[in-house]
């Protein structure tokens, strides 16, 4: 009789066992399946400009040149009441008259056979979009892309100049201005020679895969004549600048203004109704009015370029390169300070000339210029704050964070083969 009870006993737990087994087997599948298809539906959605692109069929293409919104869209099938009320509700967002030739844009349409378009969107900039919804209430909103930083390292040899060194090597030519910024006042661009070098680490912005220009520059060395010259990228007391491998600035001072006991008569404009003419023409520089004879000083040191006059404009002018990257222009002075000719070498604050109004002029002023990498800019935009070296107080900081650097710059082969992609 115990001989089977044990029997019975042996298969209710054999049953039970199997009985787990498959309950077991099931909500694995069952698990499974769920993950399968969550899974599916994480790959199927496919995002573009925030819109779903399987549920669409995308046509894109770019402004051509005198071509405008109502053209596109009407080409499309949006009729022009549509299109003027789109032009209404986008212009407190983005004013749909200032598209630009060569901006790409995207149409997605039904997934029928008519193909009606559902959105548009116009791309402003690499990361600036406006999305039209061209049904119900026409709504009108703004987007913007994702922007990724990878941290870039490069290292190339000079051939005939640094523009196409960085082209030869596949990298933004665009780096060479801000590496002209950085050793504007130890290294002469114009006069770099065949077989100087450089090595750099810096930031590069990537939208879409796509590289869309450069961010911080962390550190660089460029060998020019032989000689080694370092920049890093540090703060001390929450100013930024680039110091030598001494902790000495790279960067120098300029005066705030040419003169003294001065005011701003006239500021940087586009579109400035001139005095005498009277019309409006773009005046790109800086007006200080000062009584007839007040010395004029050079905000830098530089090079004499031009000592001039020029007849129905600047009147008596002095030019002053301070290195390959600023130019100043100093105009309707009454007369030159002793000493000023071409090529001349002048230390900031020395006295160049004197204020007056020669040229076109309706009075005693000072018209002074300042051109950035050959281009005028508003001089009351340049920096000029004295950039002190490292401080003592800060040298532990700065000799460790410097050797850091340093260590990853010379690991940096020169054929300019890129070794770090991405952080």
């Amino acid at each position: 009789m115990n001989k089977h009870i044990k029997l019975i006993f042996v298969l209710m737990g054999f049953v039970l066992a199997i009985h787990s087994f498959y309950s077991c087997q099931s909500k694995k599948e069952q698990i499974a399946e769920e993950v399968q298809v969550d899974t599916l539906l994480v790959k199927e959605l496919v995002l573009k400009f925030g819109l779903p692109v399987d549920s669409f069929q995308l046509e894109t293409g770019i402004v051509k040149p005198n071509q405008y919104l109502s053209q596109i869209l009407n080409a499309k099938g949006v009729g022009m009441g549509d299109i003027d009320k789109i032009a209404r509700k986008s212009k407190p967002i983005f004013d749909v008259r200032k598209i630009r030739s060569g901006n790409k844009y995207t149409f997605f349409l039904g997934t029928d056979s008519v193909k009606t378009a559902k959105y548009f969107v116009y791309e402003n900039s690499a990361t600036e979009y406006f999305v039209y919804e061209l049904f119900d209430t026409l709504r009108v909103y703004k987007g913007v892309k994702n922007i990724q930083i990878s941290v870039r390292t490069l290292a190339g040899v000079v051939e005939s100049s640094l523009w196409n060194a960085l082209k030869d090597i596949g990298q933004d030519p665009l780096l060479s201005l801000e590496l002209s910024e950085i050793f504007a006042w130890t290294i002469d661009f114009f006069a770099i020679q065949k077989g100087d070098r450089f090595r750099v680490i810096y930031d590069e912005y990537i939208v879409d895969s796509t590289s869309i220009g450069i961010g911080k520059i962390y550190a660089v060395q460029f060998d020019h004549y032989g000689g080694e010259n370092y920049a890093f990228r540090f703060n001390q007391k929450d100013t930024i600048g680039y110091f030598d491998d001494k902790g000495k600035s790279l960067q120098k001072e300029f005066l705030k203004a040419p003169l003294k006991f001065s005011r701003i008569s006239s500021r940087f404009s586009r579109s400035r109704m001139h005095p005498v003419l009277r019309i409006r023409r773009p005046h790109l520089g800086v007006d200080y009015a000062a009584p007839r004879g007040t010395p004029v000083m050079s905000i830098g040191e530089g090079t004499v370029v031009a000592r001039s006059y020029q007849r129905g404009g600047g009147g008596n002018y002095v030019k002053i390169k301070h290195n390959s990257v600023y130019t100043t222009t100093y105009m309707h002075l009454s007369g030159f300070a002793k000493g000023i000719t071409v090529g001349s070498r002048v230390q900031q604050s020395d006295v160049i000339g004197y204020v007056g109004s020669t040229g076109l002029s309706t009075g005693p002023h000072l018209d002074f210029r300042i051109s950035k990498n050959g281009s005028l800019v508003d001089p009351l935009t340049i920096k000029s704050e004295p950039k002190e070296d490292v401080k003592e107080m800060y040298m532990p900081l700065y000799v460790g964070f410097k050797d850091s650097l340093l260590t990853e710059l010379q690991k940096i082969k020169w054929e300019g083969e890129i070794l770090v992609d991405a952080e």
